[in-house]
């Protein structure tokens, strides 16, 4: 599955471009099928349960959102176009049939041959009214609505579980691809609060290995990844596994069912000139007992909190006012010092 929001053509329109790996019918059924959609629909955590739902011109869809927390979100969406397998037009975000909608959502699915593009477009009534809610969305985990509809489409066509998250950076696809492949930066961002990061050894290219510490003065981890793929600027694919101190792969410290071995693919896409969007995408390498797998796929949420509070700290390690760009030049330029490293979600 890959991804892209371009700018939106209008102030008051949001836009995300989402593709996957999926027949177009499959996604099309995931989205209007009562059973299914309920399998993915909404941010990680939350269930959902329908009262009724009629995918025609006139017909609603009247269903009720559970939060984690038990807090439970009314929601009403009334269909004015519906095209089988290709469009779809509707009013959405009120909480009933007689409440005010908050925007209109267009989806288009195109047909890739086997693929399936979803074009989804947002109008809000004004540009800050556009604002505000994607600001609500990214803080309320709105956009892992459809990173489940990938995992979920994953399992329909491969029986696999897998784990996705996106996540767009205001940034060129070339710095953050840096930033996820030079040493100092990728130690910046991405351990843990209170945790630091060494590499013992990191070999960033196709076939090579890497492997470094984090320790946050009392436990220490080691993690090993071997590169089966390295192609500036739009991809990485690497396994990756924990190790004692003697490179030994063994079981992550404190989960005796975690698998010893995943496997990571992280895209880059340019979004527009200045932007960039990272899909992580993460999957289990080799066999698994059901055990592992269900500890797998009960930690999502988890993984989520963990990747999503690393990006956060990328995102403001790239924001100019926190780094000038001397600095991040510098920190890129370190990648040729002799220790390159690799990413780690």
């Amino acid at each position: 599955m890959t991804s892209s929001m371009p700018a939106p053509e209008s102030p008051d329109e949001i836009r995300i471009i989402r593709v996957y790996d999926a027949p177009v019918a499959m996604v099309w059924d995931a989205w209007t099928d009562v059973d299914q959609v309920s399998q993915w629909w909404g941010p990680r955590g939350f269930t959902i349960t329908t009262r009724s739902k009629d995918v025609r011109p006139g017909g609603s869809w009247d269903y009720t959102m559970h939060g984690p927390d038990g807090t439970d979100y009314p929601n009403f969406a009334r269909y004015h176009e519906v095209e089988p397998r290709a469009r779809l037009v509707y009013d959405h975000g009120a909480t009933s049939a007689d409440a005010t909608p908050m925007f209109r959502v267009t989806a288009t699915f195109r047909d890739l041959g086997g693929r399936t593009e979803l074009d989804m477009r947002m109008r809000l009534a004004t540009a800050e009214e556009a604002r505000q809610t994607r600001v609500f969305v990214k803080a309320a985990g709105g956009n892992g609505t459809w990173d489940r509809l990938a995992e979920f489409l994953e399992k329909e066509v491969s029986s696999r579980e897998i784990f996705v998250i996106n996540r767009s950076f205001a940034a060129p696809i070339a710095t953050v691809f840096d930033m996820w492949t030079t040493p100092s930066s990728l130690a910046a961002w991405l351990p843990t609060a209170g945790f630091e990061m060494a590499f013992d050894r990191a070999d960033i290219r196709t076939d090579g290995v890497a492997s470094f510490s984090m320790s946050n003065g009392g436990a220490t981890m080691f993690v090993r990844h071997d590169y089966l793929q390295v192609r500036r600027p739009d991809r990485l694919a690497y396994t990756q596994s924990f190790t004692d101190e003697n490179g030994h792969i063994t079981r992550r410290p404190g989960a005796r069912t975690w698998p010893l071995t995943m496997r990571d693919t992280v895209l880059f896409a340019e979004e527009g000139a200045s932007e960039t969007r990272v899909t992580l995408r993460i999957e289990i390498e080799g066999a698994a007992t059901p055990e592992e797998i269900a500890t797998f796929v009960g930690e999502r949420a988890v993984t989520t909190l963990g990747l999503t509070a690393a990006f956060d700290a990328l995102e403001a390690l790239m924001t100019t006012s926190s780094m000038p760009h001397s600095e991040l030049s510098r920190m890129q330029a370190s990648s040729t010092s002799g220790v390159t490293t690799s990413p780690l979600p």
